[in-house]
């Protein structure tokens, strides 16, 4: 997680939801049964909408509309803190899953367990994920190289 919080330029909530946000429901689901999600008062329920994607050409060029994404974001409510969630797709279930376990995390008595238990091992599921995808896309690397015939 330190260095999914390093790249992301954020803090170490930014570090947390972005984990959150990648994460399957029925991953969130599996390491939250290992703790114990505070009651939350529904502040805004779990709806889809559609955002627009920027890239930018070559990377680092201008900057372009791609497309649109649905996402879908939930925020909730225990006390005076607020838990937000924003996910791709349509998945309501989780968004409303993934707010609780972010207002869970602001528990300063409760953060490293929750950490420990829930965001590191899908963080690391994650990396080992997309390690895996880079090496097979690897393996399918083509090089190509041109032969140069005399003079002319």
């Amino acid at each position: 997680m330190e260095q999914d919080d390093k790249q992301s330029g954020g803090g170490e909530r930014a570090a947390w939801m972005s984990v959150l946000a990648r994460a399957s429901y029925d991953d969130l689901l599996a390491v939250a049964a290992a703790i114990d999600l505070p009651d939350a008062e529904i502040v805004k329920p779990a709806e889809s909408g559609t955002l627009m994607i920027e890239a930018r050409a070559g990377g680092s060029g201008r900057r372009f509309n791609a497309g649109e994404a649905t996402v879908t974001r939930c925020i909730v409510r225990t006390g005076d803190r607020l838990g937000y969630s924003y996910a791709l797709g349509r998945d309501k279930k989780k968004a409303v899953l993934a707010a609780r376990l972010d207002l869970a995390l602001q528990d300063d008595a409760r953060r490293k367990e929750i950490l420990a238990a829930v965001v590191e091992p899908l963080c690391a599921a994650q990396t080992e994920r997309r390690q895996h995808a880079s090496r097979s896309a690897a393996a399918t690397k083509v090089e190509f190289f041109t032969l140069v015939r005399g003079d002319g």
